[in-house]
């Protein structure tokens, strides 16, 4: 491919990922999380975005070398074990989905007053039209790509308007007061699990840009995608920190929407609503794209048609939250799911990435094989932490 059109795919894939993570439930789980654990909660974020560029280091790198999807690397590596990672993407892409369209029918709701159900499947409407183009992938990352600079300005906005002590912040985030597992693997979950830390990488697949050659590129874009991730949920943060420091409450049946009204009055609730639109049909985009990138190995009908697929997909989640609604939980419960399947499909990469049938005369960096188990040790140990903790009763780490 050429150099210009190599560019476009590098970023556009940086900027795929970070805006398939950041959706209605990082906006839900951020401002929630912040209200739980006030300042300390940078420390989570501030762990999370070390899981996360490890695990999208290893990953990007091993399917981009490769030229195969994760899916089919897993199949190489364990027999059966891409179908069983598919299965798990796709559930796991679908729920979220569910509540990207349910997070842009609320954003169409708070700019002009339609009831969500409609703002969802006007929203819906737009993202599909965007893989009605001939090109859809050039489309899909000039869309990303935009809305994720609009959704930077405006988050920078309020975090200015709200005035946070940025000094407590920062130390609690390098000393926290308590550590919570279960905000860690949602964390982690929403911003690289699942399909979210795949879709870059598949993006670039599917763009050509594969081989040895690009892996600088790839992990500039890698780095890129997180980077971008972790500087709107640190700005997010801020905010919310901000708005409870001003002693106002944020609401536990709309926290990300109770941030900005409380900061900016009506202003910030109409702000609201372009951000939460944004992040939205962006992760409606991402989610459905990937998902089905995972089906493509089932069938070659289905790699022939991925389009249709991709739009059947985002017809299918539209209608779920039409005719069954969406509670704030099920974003939350939706990253902690996803958060789930990191270890899993980080540890089937890893494992590919010493096979020579997998990525030739290639050899992975030590280091990222190393910090690439750990991760995959931490999560499992975090993940499990979050199931058996309750049942013992116990609190968080202190």
């Amino acid at each position: 491919m050429n150099k210009k059109l190599a560019s476009s795919a590098f970023l556009g894939a940086a900027f795929l990922m970070a805006t398939s993570a950041v959706g209605p439930g990082f906006l839900t789980q951020t401002a929630k999380f912040t209200k739980d654990y006030l300042a300390s909660f940078g420390f989570v974020i501030l762990l999370s975005v070390v899981l996360d560029i490890v695990a999208q280091l290893n990953i990007w790198r091993v399917l981009t070398v490769s030229g195969k999807r994760g899916q089919d690397v897993a199949n190489e590596t364990l027999f059966g074990s891409g179908y069983v990672l598919a299965v798990l993407i796709v559930f796991g892409g679908l729920a979220f989905n569910i509540g990207n369209i349910a997070g842009a029918g609320l954003g169409f709701n708070v700019l002009f007053g339609l009831a969500p159900e409609y703002g969802a499947l006007i929203s819906a409407c737009i993202g599909i039209a965007i893989f009605l183009f001939k090109d859809a992938g050039k489309a899909m990352d000039t869309f990303v790509k935009v809305l994720g600079f609009v959704m930077l300005g405006l988050i920078v906005y309020v975090v200015f308007v709200s005035s946070p002590d940025v000094g407590k912040a920062a130390y609690r985030t390098v000393w926290p007061e308590t550590i919570s597992p279960f905000a860690i693997v949602t964390l982690v979950g929403g911003t690289v699990g699942g399909y979210i830390t795949f879709a870059g990488a598949h993006r670039l697949i599917d763009a050509g840009a594969t081989g040895e050659d690009s892996l600088k590129e790839v992990n500039t874009s890698a780095t890129t995608g997180i980077v971008l991730t972790a500087v709107i949920r640190f700005l997010l943060f801020l905010a919310a920190f901000g708005v409870i420091g001003m002693g106002l409450a944020i609401d536990d049946s709309n926290p990300p929407a109770s941030v900005f009204r409380n900061a900016a009055g009506e202003i910030g609730y109409k702000l609201f609503g372009v951000v939460m639109w944004a992040a939205a049909i962006t992760s409606v985009v991402g989610a459905a794209y990937t998902s089905v990138s995972f089906l493509k190995t089932f069938s070659a009908k289905i790699d022939k048609n991925s389009r249709y697929f991709v739009i059947a997909f985002i017809l299918f989640s539209t209608l779920v939250f039409v005719l069954v609604g969406r509670p704030v939980l099920v974003l939350v419960l939706a990253g902690t799911f996803n958060g789930f399947i990191l270890p899993v499909g980080l540890g089937l990469v890893l494992a590919a990435s010493r096979r020579k049938k997998t990525v030739g005369d290639y050899r992975h960096p030590f280091w990222l094989q190393l910090s690439g188990w750990l991760v995959v040790a931490v999560m499992l140990f975090f993940s499990l932490w979050t199931i058996i903790a309750p049942l013992l009763s116990a609190p968080a780490i202190p």
